[in-house]
């Protein structure tokens, strides 16, 4: 059987599908896509932590599914903006996994992945397959990928 390896940019998605369809991203459906016939050996999904309760029900429903939840604290600068980035730890993770899976999952658009997804391919000569909302993930992105999957409304909640 094939395996798989999952790692989804919560923020990035969340963004891109409210952004892009006005609605929020169904990952039990992705869950049941991304892996038929495949056996997961991780999976993860990367968040900010603001503590809010809603967010912590939203986190338990993900670990339901079967996915790890990786969260880091949301901070607040003095300037008013705000940090919180996984992108360091998306790709550790995804180079560590692409040893042991035969496909990385990479739900994302954010273009600074496509030097992650070019060094698993050409390294590891594993399949990398980016779902990512079309008109909002990164050209470069989309031509790293082995196979890149729309976030369409196939994967919304209705």
């Amino acid at each position: 059987m094939t395996t798989v390896a999952v790692f989804v940019d919560i923020q990035n998605v969340y963004y891109t599908v409210r952004e892009a369809y006005g609605k929020n991203f169904d990952y039990n459906k992705f869950w049941a896509r991304v892996t038929a016939n495949r056996e997961v050996i991780k999976a993860v999904c990367y968040a900010i932590d603001r503590g809010d309760q809603k967010q912590r029900e939203f986190q338990n429903i993900l670990r339901a599914i079967g996915f790890d939840v990786k969260l880091k604290p949301f901070i607040q600068r003095s300037d008013g903006s705000a940090k919180g980035d996984w992108d360091v730890g998306i790709a550790l993770d995804a180079m560590e996994y692409a040893e042991q899976a035969d496909v990385i999952v990479l739900v994302s658009g954010d273009g600074d992945f496509d030097l992650l997804v070019q060094k698993i391919r050409a390294k590891h000569g594993k399949k990398v397959e980016v779902y990512g909302v079309p008109q909002l993930t990164a050209a470069s992105l989309i031509n790293a990928a082995s196979e890149f999957i729309a976030i369409d409304k196939a994967l919304l909640l209705n």
